[in-house]
């Protein structure tokens, strides 16, 4: 089972006279990146709310959204020591100007509704609320992943294929690198030693050998499948599993000296590529 990155949740809840909106999104990281943003009246939570995120997401940058609303008229006061505070900074730097007050009192926090201060009731329908979200999120991210799943099984399918071509080909391709040889000596009209030759030809043959690139890859190609199906399958292990499985269709492709095979070499190394684009949005 994979989850993708990418992600959304919304709840809503409603506490005394406020209504909180809570908003979660994620989008692709090779981390944890988590980006608060919440009016004033939240900020004593923002450490509770990292937590909770850390205990329910891997990967991925999250943009959490917290914000209320009134269902009534709200009284308001003024911080009288924030609005002195401000007074004194601003008489600093131009003690004659007769609108300092009117300045002032435009500031941050130097008028604010009468209760300031979140009770541990509100704190806990709060967190309850965004665990809410979360799951909502990760729920979208279950979804996203079965799609991903099916694309993943999909050119894994292709590539086993594509190997079944290769270990075709194979057999010719080697009986056709001998023959050109003999054929290019052939042509020289050199005297050589015949046994010297045979020997060459054999460790020349050897090192244009596939036959353990096609068994690595085919058995990563298999892992690769064995992972998806996994309870707790990391974006992280497909990730190292896939730059594997590139390895081996790249050997292939150097040793390949074959029209045929560097066609088919290609094709795997297309599929490939739909594959690693899509890794990148694996949790």
């Amino acid at each position: 089972m994979i989850l993708s990155m990418t992600g959304y949740g919304k709840t809503q809840v409603q506490i005394s006279n406020k209504i909180i909106d809570i908003e979660i999104r994620s989008l692709n990281s090779k981390n944890l990146d988590i980006n608060i943003k919440t009016s004033h009246y939240f900020k004593s939570l923002d450490s509770d709310f990292r937590k909770l995120i850390c205990s329910k997401i891997k990967r991925g940058k999250i943009d959490l959204s917290i914000n209320y609303n009134y269902t009534n008229p709200s009284p308001l006061k003024i911080n009288s020591n924030v609005l002195n505070n401000y007074l004194d900074q601003l008489k600093k730097i131009d003690s004659n100007n007769n609108n300092l007050l009117s300045i002032a009192m435009k500031l941050p926090e130097v008028i604010s509704s009468e209760n300031t201060i979140i009770n541990d009731q509100e704190k806990t329908e709060i967190l309850i609320s965004l665990e809410k979200a979360i799951k909502e999120l990760s729920l979208y991210q279950l979804n996203e992943g079965k799609v991903l799943e099916k694309e993943f099984k999909k050119r894994i399918q292709i590539l086993l294929e594509l190997l079944k071509t290769v270990e075709k080909i194979d057999p010719s391709r080697i009986k056709n690198i001998r023959k050109k040889i003999k054929n290019n000596f052939s042509k020289m009209n050199l005297s050589f030693d015949q046994a010297r030759f045979e020997q060459e030809l054999i460790y020349y043959l050897e090192k244009n050998d596939i036959t353990e690139e096609m068994i690595r890859l085919k058995n990563n190609l298999n892992f690769f499948l064995i992972e998806l199906k996994n309870k707790t399958s990391s974006g992280k292990k497909l990730g190292f599993i896939s730059q594997e499985i590139g390895r081996e269709i790249n050997t292939i492709g150097s040793k390949a000296n074959d029209a045929e095979l560097q066609k088919t070499v290609i094709e795997m190394k297309d599929e490939f590529e739909k594959i690693k684009e899509q890794l990148y949005n694996i949790s």
